[in-house]
């Protein structure tokens, strides 16, 4: 039985590439040992079939086999569209 698929939830920060969108994911947590809160911001590639995430939206990515060298995330769903 495989594990569960790892579901992470980011906002569009680039949308240059074919079917591709780059999705920045935001955690802040307390540092182990001083107490301050760390933010650290990580940049993943996410496949997006039809082309339809636009810069500021916050996607759902859910992780799947790998489609390229960098890419192994797929969007979901959009969750919130950014205004214009």
């Amino acid at each position: 039985m495989r594990g569960r698929t790892k579901i992470r939830v980011g906002e569009v920060i680039s949308n240059k590439m074919d079917k591709t969108v780059v999705v920045a994911i935001k955690r802040e947590f307390a540092h182990p040992l001083y107490g301050k809160r760390v933010r650290i911001r990580k940049k993943l590639k996410a496949h997006d079939e039809a082309n339809s995430c636009n810069i500021g939206d916050t996607v759902q990515l859910v992780e799947r086999r790998p489609l390229s060298k960098e890419k192994r995330w797929k969007v979901a769903r959009i969750l919130i569209r950014r205004k214009k």
